[in-house]
């Protein structure tokens, strides 16, 4: 308990109104070694109560000799963090007098955070701003007692490490040092052996990297599908709070506007925002405006809400230690949690697999809910919220609508049904977001012909089949084998598809890249478009052409050389396809602009006897031989 702790009265207060009774393993090891003046290497997992572990004995190591000189320094990898950090020490330190704060981050006002520094004794911020403000002389360090890393092994990651040595470099050598991290990586322990004196470490984890409050799943979905599934995870679970993770800015606000599209109330928070909209956002998200948010990693360091129940993988982390803190925003305090890590690739699940060994925690594979199990949850939610609002009899406000829709003459017996029939629907939309469309797209039928996609990358760009069956297959979520012919020509390709997958591919690829480079598929109308007259090179129905006996072919390879090469430089002057915008497909028909001189300038031709030139007349020398 923390009232066993030798603390002032002002802070055993300000603990007490906090809520804090019970300390956690970390804080209970740490806390009595910091207020002894030892150097402590700290290893826990993210959300087990590190903060106040080092913040309280922080606090309370201030005092009155140079109270306005910078006794304490606060190291964070991101301003949100520093953010989360800096409120929950001025919790711990309302009633503490001596104690004041400045917090410095990149984004903010310089002439602010100057000002705050000329009384501050506890400062907190990012390593780089720290360092501007040493270099500028507005931020000393001759009076500092305290060092403290928070997250440093996400500050390595993010490649604070010179920053950190530069800093610890001008603090004076009989200072406290304390550094706080989920992970050990080598470059820690370097930090440790060079800055640190006899340090005791404290690790309550055992090794395990994640908490066992959290319960981990993986699902294995198309990329094509990888929204639809969110929102149906997020209908089927309703967590109160809920963070969905991607790799990118740019799936970020992708993501974000699709969900909204859905009708899901979500949030975006990347690093290109401008600071004041991503403090707007935090808010918003801590007040419970919204219950989602759309984050990549490092915006999200420091995310410290109550009630986030679970967690998302959009995308995979680029490295482990990413899923870890990802995963540690839920399971906080002792509360439970999930996480949902979503992927489409075998590479993928093997990548799941490694993290579940490294963490030492089971990723268990989940099938998809099906329809019937989304529509079951919902009625079983439906009829809980049902109870509960009878049980509070609080319906002032609905009693004049009840009126209204008496006036207006609805019969009273068939208002239950129509409900239940509003309840069915809404049920039903997301039971169609899961829904497997193959065995609709599988079958060739007259609404479901047979036709042609034509992509600008091709032969030039060293494009072949396996690259194009890969990118359609992982963006559009359509199996290997149900992509028909594919012709690779000089610059474009094209690909024989049913038409509900082609307008999948056309719906889900519409900005995507394959090799590094952008492109743009369109629909192609005629059969003459796709097969122009002459054959392409490579396709994947003829990379095993037999040219057993083909006698004329080496005859005249000299003048089909000669043919092949004045055809490319041709088309090196006027390209072969000007790309078209992508498509407005109807429901039967197709319809799209027809390529630019498709017909005009085509691929290299192939050995066709009707345009055979004379061969040219043998040497002098082999005549007379």
């Amino acid at each position: 308990m923390f009232t066993t702790l030798n603390l002032s009265p002002e802070l055993q207060k300000a603990i007490a109104q906090v809520g804090y009774t019970e300390m956690t393993q970390i804080q209970a090891q740490a806390i009595p070694v910091i207020l002894e003046g030892r150097d402590v290497i700290g290893r826990s997992s993210t959300g087990t109560g590190k903060t106040a572990a080092f913040g309280i004995p922080a606090i309370e190591s201030i005092s009155e000799e140079n109270e306005y000189r910078p006794q304490v320094l606060v190291l964070c990898p991101t301003r949100e963090l520093a953010i989360q950090v800096w409120e929950e020490m001025k919790k711990f330190a309302k009633f503490k007098r001596l104690a004041h704060f400045a917090l410095v981050y990149g984004g903010q006002s310089m002439d602010l955070q100057i000002k705050q520094l000329k009384k501050a004794n506890i400062v907190i911020g990012t390593p780089g701003r720290m360092l501007d403000h040493i270099r500028r002389k507005t931020l000393k360090l001759s009076q500092l007692n305290m060092v403290i890393l928070d997250e440093a092994d996400e500050m390595l990651n993010m490649g604070f490490y010179e920053d950190i040595t530069a800093i610890l470099e001008q603090t004076p050598d009989e200072r406290q040092t304390l550094l706080f991290s989920a992970t050990m990586p080598p470059e820690i322990m370097k930090i440790t052996e060079e800055f640190q004196k006899n340090p005791q470490l404290i690790a309550v984890d055992k090794g395990q990297k994640t908490i066992n409050t959290i319960t981990q799943y993986y699902y294995e979905v198309p990329q094509g599908r990888k929204t639809e599934t969110i929102a149906a995870l997020l209908s089927l679970y309703q967590p109160a709070k809920s963070v969905i993770f991607c790799n990118t800015k740019k799936m970020v606000d992708q993501l974000t506007e699709q969900l909204l599209e859905l009708g899901i109330d979500a949030i975006g928070l990347h690093g290109d925002m401008r600071q004041q909209a991503r403090n707007q956002t935090m808010q918003q998200f801590k007040l419970g405006r919204t219950n989602i948010l759309v984050a990549t990693d490092v915006a999200a360091r420091g995310i410290d809400v109550d009630n986030i129940e679970a967690v998302f993988n959009f995308d995979i982390p680029a490295e482990y230690e990413y899923y870890i803190h990802r995963i540690g925003r839920t399971g906080r305090a002792g509360k439970t949690g999930y996480s949902f890590t979503l992927a489409n690739t075998r590479r993928q699940i093997h990548q799941i697999q490694d993290i579940a060994r490294y963490i030492k925690a089971p990723i268990k594979k989940m099938p998809l809910p099906s329809g019937a199990e989304i529509t079951r949850q919902k009625r079983e939610q439906f009829f809980t919220r049902l109870h509960k609002i009878l049980a509070e009899d609080n319906l002032a406000e609905e009693s004049h609508l009840y009126e209204q829709i008496k006036t207006a003459g609805i019969l009273e017996e068939r208002l239950p049904l129509a409900l239940l029939h509003l309840l069915g629907e809404e049920n039903q939309m997301f039971a169609a977001l899961l829904h497997s469309p193959n065995s609709e797209r599988m079958a060739e039928t007259p609404e479901n012909p047979k036709v042609h996609l034509q992509v600008n990358i091709g032969r030039r760009d060293k494009i072949v089949a396996k690259f194009i069956v890969s990118a359609i297959a992982e963006g559009a979520g359509i199996p290997g084998k149900q992509i028909g012919k594919i012709d690779i020509y000089p610059d474009y390709t094209n690909i024989e598809l049913l038409y509900n997958d082609a307008k999948l591919v056309l719906e889900k690829m519409e900005h995507t890249t394959i090799k590094d480079k952008p492109v743009i598929f369109s629909l192609l109308t005629t059969a003459t478009e796709a097969e122009p007259e002459n054959k392409p090179a490579h396709s994947k129905t003829s990379r095993n052409r037999n040219h057993t006996n083909n006698r004329y072919n080496h005859h005249n390879s000299y003048n089909n050389d000669r043919s092949r090469s004045q055809e490319q430089k041709r088309q090196r002057k006027s390209p072969l396809i000007t790309p078209e915008p992508i498509t407005t497909l109807h429901k039967n028909k197709p319809t799209v602009a027809k390529p630019y001189a498709a017909k005009k300038h085509n691929a290299a031709p192939t050995h066709n006897r009707k345009n055979k030139r004379k061969h040219p007349s043998p040497s002098p020398a082999l005549k007379n031989s």
